[in-house]
């Protein structure tokens, strides 16, 4: 419990101090992330041997007071938070323009992770949603003049994400006087329950940046400075889909509908499929791998269909849930690892543009590796977390019959192909680039994070089976 309380409060302290003595932020932020990542071992430990860990704020549990509680799946995105942060802090701290105010940005946007995680609550959800949208618009907008109408864009829709959510937490309290997704778990479906979770599916899918509620994000991730474009590809759209997945299959596990099934299921193939082609059609690394994280966000819209609704008591369904998370967090890593690698090499070359990084691989070899295993990952190539991912939702869909998300799954591998060998085709071009020298422990941080998301594949069994960990009629066994 202590190990839990400790990484909610840290980033929070962490906010407070780089504000406090702005000269030592960065100094600030690093001590936040080891500190945290201490904390972050003990819980796993916790988690592995005992179950969920829980908070009671106040000694108040539901439905008075909001419980706080860590399971596998909510630890597992915070090894990914810190992992990723750390990474992102390392670049920033060797990035001149980054000011005093981005470090108070990252410490919020971290906390606000952090509460949706452990909250179980839908309120609770709505104050984290809330503060990470804040923070990460304001984030986007540290990139300068040029990124203001990105930040603009990307506050609208949020916004509009957060109305339509809290018009359906609203009416969910309206209809059952609690907001405890274990109280509603065992609550009858009330007559405004549909118009409720559907406004606040409508809003969680906005703030995702599923299709075709995408446009903010392109934008925006390629605006912001890379250490922030890391965090807002490979953090913050994970959020809102954390909540989708506690709401459909924890608070209401059966209320989903076939036609809410299916219409996530297409908005998901729409999504692989548009992502896919605009990425191909792009000549800037950033935007490159921000029209990627649309594509690789619809496969997570997958597992409604494949593991969602009256399909929850299947065999297969535990797979098809275990394969999404799979797919987030080897998402995250190796996503954070390319625009960290986007961000050393406009440090290099002085800009993002396929044609100015030809060659760059000669001069930064551990760039271009870290880029290179970080794309097997998103290709779902095996052996790593990305081909995991696919294997679980794969094979789920050919055991539910529904061949044609199989059929996705592929599509999208194949055009993931497609427009992540242009850069590492620009990359490995036989010229001498013209760059400015990056030190090799710079070098190695995106290749840490790349070599996370590979190496998630090689321990797959243990992943599995510490993602099952505190989840009601969680299956045993491994893969």
């Amino acid at each position: 419990m202590i190990a839990l309380a400790t990484l909610l409060i840290l980033p929070i302290f962490g906010a407070l101090a780089v504000v406090a003595v702005p000269g030592q932020a960065a100094r600030v932020a690093a001590a936040v992330a080891v500190l945290s990542g201490g904390a972050l071992a003990v819980l796993i430990m916790a988690v592995a041997k005992g179950g969920s860990v829980q908070i009671l704020p106040g000694g108040w549990g539901a439905p008075l007071g909001i419980a706080l509680e860590a399971d596998g799946l909510a630890v597992a995105f915070m090894a990914m938070t810190v992992a990723v942060t750390a990474a992102a802090i390392a670049l920033a701290a060797r990035t001149p323009a980054i000011g005093t105010p981005f470090w108070a940005l990252v410490m919020l946007t971290w906390s606000a992770l952090n509460v949706i995680y452990v909250s179980r609550d839908l309120f609770n959800m709505y104050v984290g949603l809330e503060l990470l949208t804040l923070a990460a618009v304001a984030l986007v907008a540290t990139g300068g003049t040029s990124a203001l109408a990105p930040a603009l864009r990307y506050l609208f829709f949020a916004l509009t994400g957060s109305l339509l959510y809290l018009a359906g937490v609203a009416l969910i309290y309206a209809a059952h006087g609690v907001l405890d997704m274990a109280h509603l778990a065992e609550a009858p479906l009330q007559a405004t329950d549909g118009v409720a979770l559907a406004l606040m599916t409508a809003g969680l899918l906005v703030k995702t940046a599923v299709f075709p509620f995408h446009a903010w994000l392109p934008p925006a991730h390629a605006a912001a400075p890379p250490p922030a474009s890391a965090l807002l590809s490979a953090l913050v759209p994970k959020a809102s889909f954390v909540i989708l997945m506690r709401l459909w299959f924890d608070a209401v596990p059966d209320a989903a509908t076939r036609s809410l099934l299916l219409t996530l299921a297409i908005l998901g193939a729409l999504a692989v499929a548009h992502g896919g082609v605009l990425a191909l059609r792009q000549d800037r690394l950033k935007q490159i791998v921000a029209y990627s994280t649309v594509a690789q966000i619809g496969y997570l819209m997958l597992v409604f269909p494949l593991a969602g609704g009256g399909g929850a008591a299947q065999p297969w369904a535990a797979g098809a849930w275990s394969g999404a998370i799979f797919h987030a967090l080897a998402h995250g890593l190796a996503k954070a690892a390319m625009f960290l690698c986007a961000g050393i090499w406009i440090m290099a070359a002085g800009s993002d543009r396929l044609d100015d990084l030809r060659g760059l691989a000669r001069a930064l070899p551990m760039t271009a590796m870290a880029f290179g295993v970080a794309a097997v990952t998103l290709m779902g190539l095996p052996p790593s977390g990305g081909f995991t991912a696919k294997y679980l939702m794969m094979t789920s869909a050919f055991a539910s019959g529904q061949v044609v998300l199989a059929i996705v799954l592929l599509a999208g591998g194949l055009l993931a192909a497609g427009y992540l060998y242009r850069p590492m085709e620009a990359l490995f071009a036989r010229v001498v680039p013209d760059h400015r020298p990056v030190s090799r422990l710079l070098q190695a941080v995106p290749l840490l994070l790349a070599l996370l998301a590979f190496a998630m594949g090689l321990f797959s069994d243990a992943v599995y089976a510490f993602l099952q960990t505190g989840r009601p009629g969680a299956a045993e066994g491994g893969l």
